[in-house]
């Protein structure tokens, strides 16, 4: 069983009982590495041999990666397409020892993010996806409400393809479990979220709602305006460089950006809300799992690709601080 370790400020929970459901949209982030060493002669651009090919967990399945790394007993309920790629992620998914309910959808291909790397230096992202034209979870309802039950904190991961057309009745249903609700957010439609304990956005994503701040004063300002107009227990909010800053009733709590080599950012906010979620599963309070969050962050941004940060790489960067 993990064992608490910490500093002054910050103490592990014990994360091994914890359940969390994750529900969103999943994709697979494939990744080809090769070397460069010519321009091709039909064109100029670099000619890339390719070495060795991974595949990755992306979207709500790399949150669902980041939760169980930490400890967590973790679900996953999404849709996939009939096809390869979306076996390839359940098969993902079972390596990593989470319970993964995805449904095949015939309509839907699997969303396929392929980035080719030469030199360790991404040089092109192709994008396989369709939007759906139907609503694709409406019938996992009952399953999802089965689910709740069985579980201590939900992550809802928006990522725009369709997998969360019923968010605000997941929220209500959340709620009306009892439930902590954690969301990802995306788009300029945040009514959709009203009720959630959590909102995550990312500056440019805040920006897109409450408009451009002057100063940390009119941030304050517009971020808990939208706090309360929504309903929600908290809205954490990451700033890049700048950190990550909690609004909630009793206040603002702002953690700086972990001074470390920035490798690659893509997934760290997965990272960060999967840590946020299983942090407060555990017992902590919202100002420790931020900060909690925070660390881990700092780990998987200097990992390339999407990542993990293990609960042990998580109580290293704790003992650290």
């Amino acid at each position: 069983m993990p064992h608490e370790r910490g500093c002054k400020h910050m103490n592990i929970p014990v994360t091994s009982a914890t359940r969390v459901l994750v529900v969103g949209d999943v994709m697979l982030d494939r990744y080809w590495f090769g070397d460069v060493s010519r321009i091709s002669p039909e064109a100029p651009v670099p000619v890339v041999k390719i070495e060795k090919m991974e595949e990755r967990p992306g979207g709500a399945a790399n949150v669902a990666r980041n939760c169980a790394a930490l400890g967590a007993k973790t679900s996953l309920l999404s849709v996939v397409g009939a096809d390869e790629a979306g076996q390839s992620l359940l098969r993902l998914m079972i390596d990593s020892g989470i319970t993964a309910s995805l449904h095949e959808d015939p309509q839907l291909s699997t969303t396929v993010k392929l980035r080719v790397l030469g030199r360790q230096q991404q040089l092109l992202r192709i994008d396989f996806e369709n939007a759906p034209d139907h609503e694709v979870l409406k019938a996992k309802l009952a399953e999802y409400a089965q689910l709740l039950s069985e579980t201590d904190v939900v992550i809802l991961s928006d990522y725009g393809k369709g997998g969360l057309t019923h968010i605000s009745e997941m929220i209500r249903m959340a709620r009306a479990a009892n439930k902590p609700v954690l969301v990802d957010p995306k788009g300029d439609d945040y009514a959709r979220y009203t009720g959630a304990t959590l909102l995550t956005p990312n500056r440019s994503e805040l920006r897109e709602v409450v408009g451009r701040w002057k100063d940390e004063t009119d941030l304050t300002n517009r971020a808990q305006a939208l706090r309360e107009e929504l309903g929600l227990a908290g809205l954490l909010v990451t700033r890049s460089e700048e950190g990550m800053t909690l609004f909630t009733a009793a206040g603002t709590n702002t953690e700086a950006a972990q001074a470390r080599e920035v490798y690659d950012v893509s997934g760290a906010g997965d990272t960060v809300i999967a840590t946020l979620a299983v942090m407060l599963g555990s017992g902590s309070d919202m100002p420790t799992a931020m900060q909690l969050a925070n660390k881990a962050a700092g780990v998987v941004v200097a990992k390339l690709g999407t990542a993990i940060c293990t609960l042990d790489e998580l109580q290293t960067a704790v003992a650290a601080a």
